[in-house]
């Protein structure tokens, strides 16, 4: 009986390709294996904020539920300081395996901490699970105060320089509005006495007392001092149910005026980038446990009764919205620095 020899190239053909088997078996068992077994220990969640802010009670709130998808236990650690940077910086210094996650005010805070020029990262080292928390930002006056809409209180900024006080929070989206709505109208910026606050209890108690004329501050949160104010505009595209108030541009058509409409503190979570492209799979574990805790009616109600957002735009529009915020904060950041 005669042996059939095997032509040279048709057995490098059938390595080739049991090759390429054999590599893409390994690499679905490792993808199944990996997928199998995380979360394997408890994960930590950083908050970059203090204890009982916005950010740590959305946090606290979410926790337990995306716990319960996950089958794991959640730490919630609190690293404040330095406009979030220190919470941000955190994360990125930890193992890239997702077991550490960020919460925090990604807009305007996280971006600030890049234009001011103190952090050593970018937004692009982040990977955004989910942003839930989106706060427009509100334009109100004390209840006393003269100036029935937004035109008559700019037209007393331009005739009445320094004698209008305004509270807003350092470098928030209110601090830069106000700036941008100065610009607009072509009144000098030193015609407003502008008077910055490290926290928004802070800015908001000196419009209901009445030591400033009007605000510029993330509407939910106001809710507290609505008795002592009048809101002349919302910061959005769209009405907000919740306060009798036109948007911004509505509120500027008398005198022709249309400026950027800027987000608000915008909240939600992220692990880091090299995290997303190093275990995509465990990445997508915690998209779809966010997901399910945030379609999770228990939850809904707990965020609902405790004025907490909870929308679920996932990690593709996070990063969209992430992006143009950036750019517009970029465009206009110099009007936040001395002189600007």
């Amino acid at each position: 009986m005669t042996a059939r020899t095997q032509h040279p190239r048709t057995g490098s053909r059938l390595c080739w390709t049991f090759g390429l088997l054999f590599t893409g078996l390994l690499q679905s068992l490792h993808v199944w294996a990996s997928s199998e077994n995380y979360p394997e220990k408890p994960l930590t969640v950083i908050v970059a904020f203090g204890v009982g802010g916005s950010a740590d009670r959305m946090t606290r709130t979410v926790s337990g539920f995306l716990s319960e998808e996950l089958g794991q236990p959640i730490h919630v650690v609190n690293k404040k300081g330095a406009g979030t940077l220190l919470g941000s910086r955190f994360l990125l210094d930890q193992p890239h395996d997702g077991y550490t996650l960020l919460a925090s005010s990604f807009s305007p805070y996280l971006i600030n901490t890049i234009l001011e020029g103190n952090a050593n990262y970018g937004i692009d080292d982040f990977a955004y699970l989910n942003f839930q928390w989106f706060d427009e930002d509100l334009i109100a006056v004390n209840k006393d105060a003269p100036y029935r809409d937004l035109p008559e209180l700019l037209e007393a900024i331009r005739l009445k320089p320094k004698t209008v006080k305004a509270s807003v929070v350092r470098g928030s989206a209110g601090h830069l509005m106000a700036r941008l709505l100065l610009d607009s109208a072509n009144i000098p910026r030193d015609h407003l006495n502008l008077v910055t606050y490290n926290s928004g209890g802070q800015a908001r108690a000196a419009v209901a007392g009445g030591v400033v004329d009007f605000i510029l501050i993330s509407a939910q949160g106001t809710e507290s001092i609505r008795e002592y104010i009048r809101p002349l505009a919302i910061v959005s595209r769209n009405a907000n149910p919740d306060w009798n108030a036109p948007t911004l541009n509505e509120a500027l058509e008398p005198l022709g005026l249309t400026v950027p409409v800027l987000q608000g503190s915008v909240r939600g979570f992220a692990a880091s980038r090299v995290f997303q492209e190093t275990y995509p799979e465990r990445f997508e574990i915690l998209v779809k446990a966010m997901e399910a805790a945030l379609k999770n009616e228990d939850l809904q109600a707990v965020l609902k009764q405790s004025n907490i957002g909870g929308r679920w735009v996932g990690p593709e529009e996070s990063n969209r919205i992430m992006q143009e915020s950036f750019s517009v904060f970029k465009d206009y950041a110099h009007l936040l620095k001395p002189g600007g």
